[in-house]
């Protein structure tokens, strides 16, 4: 397997589900602005993908992932197809309960999640409706989570790649053409949540039935390799939940701020999702299972080598998608938001954000790449207590900034943050002998610092001789944001080409 070129197969795919995202987003962003209602939608559906992330592809994957990868090295099919039977009949038995308790309990979910809409009555019983509305999505998108971490597993990294799409034309469906038929018309992105959620678990079944893993769920507490899974998810909910809890203290504070804060942290949040997603979330996806191998084999030099590409790989890409945000966050906001409801404050608001965001950018990556190494190897206890301690200096780090930034500084301190955990994970797994950093890479990262010059200078020479248009037609707007981006991409490339980079020294291969 070229890990290069699956690489590059599932970040298209995520590339495709991102663009999508944007679209969804921009359709919201014309149609309902930055106010009372869509505080209330982000707020509720921020609730279920914090739960999505520690019983989908968070915490149970993380545990899940490095034990299948293990019955598919030592056990027969059989064995390895009534573990994933369990599996899912126990997922199947804790989400229809969380879902029950989350449905039922909504206002006293929205009362602890964001306590300022209090004061606001309206906004306060909207955000308890569309709760309702989203939470069964949790479900829905924690069993495609399973099915695709078994896909994964078994190196089909395409299909689960490609299947968030479905979220996304969902939004796009519902915002476009059904949102006139709801009262308030909000309820309509609740439920494309509902919606998408439902297919993106229906779309990967036919790939697990040609596996051979398609089954009915059923419980069974005393199977051993289930029980193991539960003893790693453990820790592995608080490691995975520090991060999200840190979004929803965000949201907190956010709600104790001007109208339109907790929208313009969104949006600004949806564009770092596009790196994130393409690079981290990608290489996330490919190294835990090989990783995972490794460790099964007790291979620890292509254990260390693996580590020591995906960083490369990280760094080499994670750094010129920081600068470009930063250099470029306003015309990407007016370019994708900044339409009819989402005005000129609105679109200045959410680039203090961003720029604050990329500041983190390469903590956020740098964290996916390194954390399999622990998880491969089932050692969650160390990175959940790095989280842990992560995030304590967050939200230190938020009253410090807030007074003075808003919602700039919680954006910040979110950035902060990242970078202090990928930090503490780096400096462990050298300790722990797991990573040996391969000779070259003093000279790798100056070039990449010249090459960063470069790219950041030379946008912003074009930017001072050529003002960005926002008054002008969406159309124009995005022609003229491509100029920009490839003419990044030329300058950052074409560095690196002129310094000696190749693509064949980024190649790699594993059986």
């Amino acid at each position: 397997m070229n890990l290069l070129r699956t690489l590059a197969k599932v970040s298209s795919m995520t590339m495709l589900s991102r663009v999508l995202g944007f679209v969804r987003d921009t359709i919201i962003a014309r149609s309902f602005g930055a106010g009372m209602a869509t505080d209330a939608f982000f707020v509720a559906f921020k609730l279920p993908n914090l739960l999505r992330r520690i019983f989908a592809e968070g915490a149970f994957a993380q545990a899940f992932v490095p034990i299948l990868a293990e019955y598919r090295e030592t056990k027969s099919h059989e064995a390895t197809k009534a573990f994933i039977q369990h599996i899912a009949g126990l997922l199947s038995f804790v989400l229809v309960i969380v879902t029950a308790i989350g449905i039922l309990a909504a206002p006293a979910v929205i009362y602890i999640s964001a306590p300022g809409f209090e004061k606001d009555p309206d906004k306060f019983v909207l955000s308890v409706q569309l709760l309702r509305i989203t939470f069964p999505y949790i479900f829905l998108i924690s069993l495609s989570a399973l099915v695709g971490s078994i896909l994964n597993t078994f190196h089909k990294f395409v299909i689960p790649a490609f299947t968030p799409t479905f979220l996304n034309l969902s939004f796009i469906v519902f915002a476009l053409w059904l949102a006139p038929y709801f009262h308030p018309p909000v309820l309509a992105l609740a439920w494309a949540v509902f919606v998408g959620g439902l297919l993106q678990l229906v779309f990967q079944l036919p790939f697990l039935f040609k596996l051979g893993f398609l089954t009915l769920p059923k419980i069974k507490f005393n199977d051993k390799a289930v029980l193991r899974v539960l003893k790693q998810m453990a820790p592995a909910i608080l490691g995975v939940s520090v991060a999200q809890i840190s979004l929803v203290i965000n949201t907190i504070f956010a709600s104790y701020l001007q109208s339109g804060s907790v929208s313009w942290m969104y949006y600004a949040d949806r564009l770092m999702e596009l790196p994130t997603g393409v690079l981290g979330v990608a290489l996330g996806t490919i190294l835990l299972p090989t990783l995972s191998k490794h460790s099964a084999n007790n291979n620890i030099d292509g254990f260390s080598a693996l580590l020591d590409w995906g960083l490369r790989l990280c760094m080499l890409l994670t750094l010129p998608a920081a600068v470009g945000m930063a250099v470029l966050s306003f015309p990407l906001i007016a370019t994708l938001f900044m339409y009819r409801q989402f005005n000129v404050h609105d679109a200045v608001m959410t680039q203090g954000a961003l720029i604050a965001y990329a500041v983190g950018l390469i903590g956020l990556i740098v964290i996916k790449v390194l954390a399999p190494g622990f998880y491969a190897r089932q050692n969650i206890k160390t990175p959940v207590k790095i989280a842990i301690f992560t995030l304590c200096m967050t939200q230190v780090m938020n009253l410090m900034f807030i007074w003075k930034l808003q919602h700039v500084g919680l954006a910040l301190a979110i950035s902060l943050g990242a970078c202090l955990n990928a930090l503490l994970l780096f400096t462990l797994l050298m300790r722990q002998g797991l990573y040996q950093p391969k000779p070259g890479w003093l000279g790798f990262l100056l070039r990449l610092v010249i090459a960063l010059l470069v790219m950041g200078g030379g946008l912003w020479v074009l930017q001072q001789c050529i003002p960005f248009n926002w008054h002008t037609s969406g159309l124009h707007k995005v022609g003229q944001l491509a100029g920009l981006i490839v003419a990044g991409m030329v300058l950052y490339f074409g560095a690196l080409y002129a310094l000696g980079f190749r693509l064949r020294d980024f190649r790699r291969s594993e059986v």
